[in-house]
């Protein structure tokens, strides 16, 4: 057991310097009776009562702690504003298109559910709706394509990737940033005319200069306004960051895990060739891609939830698992 992190926690701090102070306890016993094996009956019934108060700790701690993930996972299901980003990856212009034509998918897809999406700058997209996070925080990833490029002429098909980021924003936050960590640049937004646009410095980009982590903000009519905004957008790119360290660190104990979260781990395969998505994570595949890149996820999504929900799930008839 880790004591260290149950220091660190204060709803469990108390108690574990109670198991700290019996550990010691415990070891001094044991010390005693080596040294003395005339007391060595008397001992051992004191271990027996050390570890059975040690037991009961780490249990209570254990439970209090898990209370606590169930709650924020129940308080990040009710987040309703994500961030969603695309970059592209390996394979050049064909790994820009497809980043844009994922992009356009989710926007779709937003379209179609009811959710408000607005491009905030190149290949960003802010999404507003009821369930925008339940659903599509398992986008995070690296997403691959396979095809033959118009510009192909020998008809190979093509492998490229783009990653995408899902970057929840909660209305109250308990990460917390030092301000000497950050450095703010102030410009004109960039657009089409307006006095606001073309004479007042709104735009505000914040960098974090312990991580190199940088947003930026123009949306907002002031300078206030899109200064608070890239705040938000910070926090949420540090959060996330700190979620996938953690993610990695006890990913083997995460029981019908989907992924680790990690925007650098392969989700899923586009083969437009044989007409297939195919999700790594669940060993599961779609037909139907054309309609998929118009925004038709749910089926998709549906599924992740039930593999979320129950941990297993029959591998479809037509899963191949693309190389």
């Amino acid at each position: 057991m880790n004591i260290e992190e149950y220091k660190n926690n204060p709803k469990t701090a108390f108690l574990a310097s109670l198991y700290e102070k019996l550990d010691w306890e415990e070891n001094d016993a044991r010390k005693m009776a080596e040294k003395d094996p005339s007391m060595k009956e008397l001992v051992e019934s004191e271990i027996a009562s050390f570890t059975e108060q040690k037991k009961s700790l780490e249990e209570q701690m254990t439970g209090i702690v898990e209370d606590e993930k169930k709650f924020e996972e129940a308080e990040n299901l009710e987040i309703n504003e994500i961030v969603l980003e695309v970059r592209a990856g390996a394979g050049g212009d064909e790994a820009s298109l497809f980043a844009s034509e994922l992009l356009d998918m989710y926007k779709r897809y937003a379209e179609a559910r009811g959710w408000m999406a607005k491009v905030t700058e190149d290949l960003t997209v802010e999404i507003r709706g009821e369930n925008v996070y339940r659903d599509l925080r398992f986008e995070t990833g690296v997403h691959r394509v396979q095809r033959v490029p118009e510009t192909e002429k020998m008809g190979r098909i093509h492998t490229s990737t783009a990653s995408v980021a899902i970057l929840p924003i909660r209305e109250k936050s308990k990460f917390i940033i030092n301000p000497t960590d950050l450095e703010m640049e102030f410009s004109r937004a960039g657009g089409k005319g307006g006095q606001n646009v073309n004479k007042v410095e709104s735009a505000v980009r914040i960098i974090h200069k312990p991580t190199g982590l940088d947003v930026r903000s123009t949306v907002e009519r002031s300078q206030n306004a899109n200064r608070e905004r890239a705040l938000q957008l910070l926090t949420a790119k540090l959060e996330v960051l700190k979620e996938e360290e953690e993610m990695k660190k006890f990913a083997a104990e995460r029981k019908g895990q989907i992924g680790t979260g990690d925007r650098s781990e392969k989700i899923r395969t586009y083969n437009f060739p044989q007409d297939r998505v195919t999700d790594h994570r669940i060993k599961q595949s779609w037909h139907g891609l054309p309609e998929i890149m118009k925004g038709k996820l749910q089926p998709i999504i549906d599924v992740l939830h039930e593999f979320e929900r129950t941990g297993n799930l029959s591998v479809g008839a037509d899963y191949e698992e693309d190389k």
